[in-house]
């Protein structure tokens, strides 16, 4: 399908026409927005299929995530939904998990975290002690006031200033800045509610959903736990099925996605954009364009010398983790496994200083293994494991520099296959192989131009990196930003609430009344 071409826009006789550039989760939320507000969107995508970085790998006959695996904030998806006339859970088959994820330490111990707050809470009695659950309870309590303080104020509206932050704060009661702490780190805030140091590193841990350090990160990001209690979903097949439900409820509204089809440069009239111009050098021309790519791209003038401005630049040691990944199909293992593993390092923060400090694969990663065919609910066992299993690396330097060189990978990769392997593990990963596929930063990079293979845009650290990611208005009259790589961050939510912000951006431009979710 392609976008219908016209000179005459900014006449009045016809809907706006809106082209998003890119059909991750950001891009096709804005569509859906956009198209439910009476504007004419088409969707741009560089790739030969829609979902961004929910595009599964294929080995042999079977699909595989391959990116983001945890479904949070449901909420945001229901509200899709609606706007589609739809029902998430009949379009999907959506299943809560019982237990977020099995944890183990190299000291031997394990713990599963159930999802439920009080299940958790005496999991962690029976862990760590009564003393620790009391703690755990605090902490609980402390987490809701920070998702409470921080949904509307900041996840769900338009990227604040500092300023306008305190103020929308400070409304809702006057302890509000002392319970989100964003002037002290997570790992320091950790530090207060938990003596057991398993449990300082597990709830640390969240601080790489945004691709930052929890010695680095703003305590704000304790949230995470919180928005897990409320729920984490799977989907039947795979969570890359999410995107194509999206892209049909698109199609039952006639917006058409064309895949393929990468965007060279910003099409211009006069100071405004009035559309793009695609690789083979056709126009599409638009009233308005959001942009769902990695915001980096736009600095790096990939869109053309008039871009530039729209954003500012992200500097290599600004940007948020990459990562070293393996997906393979193996036989159906004798270890016990969830859906969501975890295998920590012996010492986090030295984890963390290798990533940021030294920029380098850390000798001792932690390891995260997720394995899509353990699913509690289906009571059957596959005769296979699809496994997807992911260290932490950190993002390219300008110009590419920073690769991990061949000696560090398979230093690595041993490192890996023997930790998994004292877990019960047979999993081949060295060498190229049917059923294998290894990706590294470069390959991260050259999926998502202008990213350096940062998966998650600018890293979370200090108090001052939420305000310095790009907001959905962007410099450049005519052009929105979406995606994870803007406010207000990464994650599947919160990339489909940036489309959401970008659309209401698009909305206000174009005089168009935004449709209610």
């Amino acid at each position: 399908m392609q976008c219908r071409h016209s000179d005459r826009i900014g006449q009045s006789t016809r809907p706006p026409r809106v082209a998003v550039v890119g059909a991750g989760v950001g891009g096709l939320a804005a569509a859906l927005h956009l198209a439910a507000s009476g504007a004419e969107v088409c969707v741009l995508e560089a790739a030969d299929a829609p979902g961004g970085k929910l595009q599964p790998v294929r080995l042999g006959e079977h699909l595989l995530d391959a990116g983001p695996t945890v479904l949070t904030m449901r909420w945001v998806f229901d509200e899709l939904a609606a706007l589609a006339g739809q029902s998430l859970e009949d379009a999907t088959g959506l299943t809560r998990l019982p237990v977020l994820a099995r944890h183990h330490w190299p000291d031997g111990s394990r713990f599963d975290l159930p999802a439920d707050p009080a299940a958790a809470l005496d999991a962690i009695g029976d862990f760590a002690g009564a003393a620790e659950a009391h703690r755990y309870r605090a902490f609980c309590e402390r987490i809701r006031g920070v998702h409470d303080t921080l949904l509307h104020s900041f996840m769900a509206a338009q990227r604040p200033t500092p300023w306008s932050l305190a103020w929308r704060v400070a409304r809702q009661g006057p302890h509000g800045l002392a319970r989100i702490a964003p002037f002290h780190s997570l790992w320091h805030e950790l530090g207060r509610h938990f003596h057991d140091p398993r449990l300082r590193q597990l709830f640390g841990r969240y601080a790489t959903y945004c691709g930052g350090s929890p010695q680095l990160a703003p305590a704000t990001l304790m949230v995470v736990a919180h928005v897990e209690q409320q729920g984490v979903w799977s989907l039947p097949g795979g969570l890359y099925r999410l995107a194509q439900v999206l892209v049909g409820w698109l199609r039952a509204r006639a917006v058409p996605l064309r895949c393929g089809c990468a965007v060279r440069a910003l099409h211009w009239r006069g100071a405004r954009v009035a559309g793009v111009v695609l690789a083979g050098g056709e126009v599409v021309a638009a009233d308005h364009v959001v942009f769902n790519g990695d915001v980096s791209a736009l600095p790096a003038g990939l869109l053309g010398d008039g871009a530039r401005g729209a954003a500012a630049p992200v500097a290599a040691h600004a940007r948020s983790l990459s990562a070293l990944t393996w997906t393979a199909v193996v036989p159906r293992q004798a270890a016990d496994l969830l859906r969501h593993n975890v295998y920590f390092a012996h010492d986090g923060p030295r984890e963390f200083q290798q990533l940021f400090g030294e920029r380098r694969l850390p000798a001792d990663p932690t390891i995260y293994l997720c394995a899509q065919d353990r699913e509690a609910a289906t009571g059957t066992a596959a005769p296979h494991d699809r496994l997807l299993c992911l260290v932490n690396a950190p993002a390219l330097g300008h110009g590419g520099q920073g690769q991990p060189d061949a000696a560090a990978l398979r230093a690595c990769e041993r490192q890996v296959q023997q930790r998994l392997a004292d877990a019960g593990l047979a999993i081949a990963l060295g060498g190229p192989r049917e059923g294998l596929l290894r990706r590294g930063p470069a390959e991260f990079a050259a999926r998502y131009p202008g990213s350096g293979g940062a998966l998650y845009g600018r890293a979370p650290h200090g108090w001052r990196s939420s305000f310095a990611r790009a907001a959905a208005r962007s410099a450049v009259p005519g052009l929105s930003l979406a995606g994870g790589s803007v406010h207000p961050g990464p994650g599947l939510p919160m990339a489909a609430l940036s489309g959401r912000l970008a659309a209401q951006r698009a909305c206000e431009a174009l005089g168009l009344p935004m449709a209610p979710a």
